[in-house]
């Protein structure tokens, strides 16, 4: 019930109003291949399951992918690799992912944001970021079974390393790998974007090694936890 009423409290979230402005705009405005859709326009609940291993940790929703359809990384080019990769190793029950009503379920994962606004140039200023800091605090203590928390990005690893109190914090690293001292390990990697994904700095191959790293790290933990 905890993390029903943690999304329920995101989606009606509005203190940060060039967020509001911003998000609704979009939805208002449409793009035009979408412009006979409904777009959600208002803050991302977290998307998976309750009692997961792994945590996944982006950014922020897309304009018109997680902002237009209501759920993290779904709609766009971004979760099209990104659920692709968790279909193959067996965290999703499809490759994908188009809405909210498509039929997706996660296994043993759960993905979530420090950002739950779409932002304008996908750029949340630090003043945001923290405003929206609450709620991933708030899942952190929720998430009773992570044993391992996937940051996608630069952005995503600082946000966890705030809210866990990473000190000191070894500077961002595709494949870095950060033991808590309260057991959970921290794993980074290069963000699911266009950018890195169609220029080659992310490839499927590199992708589908971080989650065989991320399912390897969990059963350990499992066992040494058991």
């Amino acid at each position: 019930m905890s993390l029903l009423k943690l999304n329920k409290d995101i989606t009606e979230c509005r203190k940060c109003p060039r967020l509001v402005e911003w998000r609704e705009r979009v939805a208002a405005e449409k793009r035009a291949s979408f412009r006979d859709q409904e777009y959600w326009g208002k803050p991302v609940p977290s998307f998976g399951d309750p009692k997961a291993k792994l945590l996944i940790v982006g950014l922020a929703p897309a304009a018109h992918g997680a902002n237009r359809t209501g759920r993290m990384f779904t709609g766009d080019r971004s979760g099209d690799f990104l659920f692709s990769a968790l279909y193959r190793a067996g965290y999703a029950s499809q490759p994908d992912a188009t809405s909210s009503d498509d039929g997706m379920k996660l296994m043993d994962a759960y993905i979530t944001a420090p950002v739950r606004c779409a932002p304008p140039q996908n750029k949340p200023t630090a003043q945001e970021q923290k405003t929206c800091s609450n709620y991933l605090k708030r899942e952190f203590t929720y998430l009773k079974s992570v044993k391992v928390i996937l940051a996608l990005g630069s952005i995503g690893y600082t946000a966890i390393s705030k809210e866990l109190e990473i000190t000191p914090r070894p500077k961002f690293a595709h494949g870095l790998e950060v033991q808590l001292q309260s057991g959970e390990i921290v794993l980074c990697s290069y963000h699911v974007s266009q950018q890195n994904t169609f220029t080659g700095r992310l490839t499927e191959e590199m992708f589908d090694a971080i989650l065989e790293r991320a399912k390897e790290l969990s059963l350990k933990k499992c066992t040494k936890g058991d």
